[in-house]
């Protein structure tokens, strides 16, 4: 069973995804909450595998909360939003959301993403993902994060790396360096441990943040 809590600042919109969630038999609404401070609270005493987080929010917003309940390793969390390009969703990215959904996506791709996040995965493809950096990074931004990090990596993996950031499939890095799919899948794997990235989302965060990939390039 798939434990959620949902938050959202707005009661009609709890019991929309309540009622949603709770007709699927493998998910359970265990708790919601009104603003990211009970968030964080609710996390912390029931520890369910996905918060479904609203952003923007009264007392402590989505961003904040979700960084908290990151940090805390209690849960995962998948960002809902009203606006595709949202600051908002980019710094809740950079605090470790494992993706993000807008708030009129249909309920069958909601309960999928569910899913998926509760299972390690990331939910936002990295195309849009590129989107929101490219606007809140800037094309002639500098690099917000030392590059050295990236010394841990091989030629390849900083290489499947930039094609990850550029939003190509594990299919499509393969043909484009001519691997196996299960090779490419082997490079993003130790890619996200040498880096300690969550998921794809964070790589191609981090790819951006360190001047790996740049905006506006592709």
């Amino acid at each position: 069973m798939i434990t959620v809590v949902v938050v959202d600042d707005q009661e009609l919109m709890r019991v929309g995804f309540r009622m949603v969630l709770g007709a699927q038999d493998d998910i359970e609404v265990v708790g919601e909450a009104g603003d990211g401070a009970a968030a964080v609270r609710l996390a912390e005493e029931l520890r369910p595998d996905v918060v479904l987080m609203d952003v923007r929010m009264p007392v402590l917003d989505g961003v904040e909360a979700t960084k908290r309940i990151v940090e805390a390793g209690t849960s995962r969390v998948l960002v809902m939003t009203t606006f595709d390009l949202d600051e908002y969703v980019y710094s809740a990215l950079q605090g470790g959301a494992s993706g993000f959904l807008l708030k009129d996506t249909p309920p069958d791709h909601l309960v999928s993403a569910l899913r998926s996040v509760a299972e390690g995965d990331a939910v936002v493809s990295p195309t849009v993902t590129r989107r929101l950096l490219d606007r809140f990074l800037g094309g002639g931004a500098a690099p917000a994060r030392d590059a050295s990090v990236l010394d841990a990596l091989t030629e390849r993996e900083r290489e499947v790396l930039e094609l990850v950031a550029k939003g190509l499939s594990n299919t499509e890095i393969a043909s484009r360096l001519f691997l196996s799919e299960a090779t490419v899948k082997t490079h993003v794997g130790r890619i996200l441990a040498k880096l300690d990235l969550r998921d794809r989302v964070q790589a191609v965060v981090l790819a951006y943040e360190t001047g790996l990939a740049r905006p506006g390039v592709t």
